[in-house]
C-alpha cells in the first residue's frame, strides 16, 4: 500500500477529508454548489483554512441553500461580514449570493449537476499522475468551465478554482497513483 497524496499533510481533519472526501464524485446539485462557492472563498488563502470554517460557513449561509441565498441584500452581507467564523471578504459574499441566482437559472434549465458532469461525459477523468509536480493547477477543461459558468453568472470560478473544484468532487481524479485512493475513487466511476 502507499502513501496517500502528500498535499493534506498529517493534520488530522485534512487526512479525513483527504480520505473520504476528496475525488469521490459528487452528483448532488446542493452539494456541488457549496464545495464550488467554498473553492471561490479558498482564493488566495488555503483549504485547510476553509475546512476548518466549514461548519461555520454552513451556518452563516443557510446550509448553502441557493434559494434562500438568492434572495439576500445588503443587510445579509453586513451580518457575514461581522462574522468572524467565516472568512470576511465582501467581494467573495456578493458572489456567494450572486452565484446562488445563477445556480438557480442553471437549476431550473438543466440541473446544475448534469451542467457541470456533461464537461466530464458524466464519467470522471482518470488521471496517472506519479509525483505531485505532474498534477496542473488548472487545465483546458477547468478553462472552458470557467467561461461557462461566467457567462451563467458565476464569479470566483478561474481556471485555477475552477479545476481545484473538479478535483474534489471527482470529476477527475488527481489522487496519485501511489495513494491507496487512487484506485478506491477509480473504482467509484465505474458504478
Amino acid at each position: 500500500m502507499g502513501e496517500r497524496c502528500g498535499w493534506c499533510g498529517t493534520d488530522p481533519l485534512y487526512v479525513t477529508y483527504h480520505d473520504t472526501e476528496w475525488g469521490v464524485p459528487e452528483q448532488d446539485g446542493r452539494a456541488l454548489f457549496e464545495k464550488l462557492i467554498l473553492d471561490g472563498f479558498q482564493a488566495g488563502l488555503s483549504w485547510i483554512t476553509i475546512l476548518r470554517k466549514r461548519a461555520a460557513f454552513r451556518a452563516a449561509f443557510a446550509g448553502f441553500e441557493p434559494g434562500v441565498m438568492a434572495g439576500w441584500g445588503e443587510a445579509d452581507i453586513a451580518r457575514l461580514l461581522a462574522d468572524p467564523g467565516i472568512v470576511r471578504h465582501r467581494g467573495k459574499i456578493e458572489a456567494a449570493i450572486g452565484n446562488a441566482r445563477a445556480w438557480l437559472a442553471i437549476e431550473e434549465r438543466e440541473g446544475f449537476a448534469p451542467f457541470l458532469w456533461r464537461h466530464v461525459d458524466g464519467r470522471p477523468l482518470q488521471n496517472s499522475f506519479a509525483a505531485p509536480g505532474d498534477v496542473p493547477a488548472e487545465t483546458a477543461l477547468s478553462r472552458q468551465l470557467s467561461r461557462e459558468l461566467r457567462a451563467a453568472g458565476f464569479r470566483f470560478c478561474g481556471p485555477t478554482i475552477t479545476y481545484a473544484f473538479m478535483q474534489a468532487v471527482g470529476m477527475v481524479n488527481d489522487h496519485l497513483v501511489t495513494c491507496p485512493r487512487h484506485a478506491q475513487v477509480a473504482a467509484l466511476a465505474v458504478r
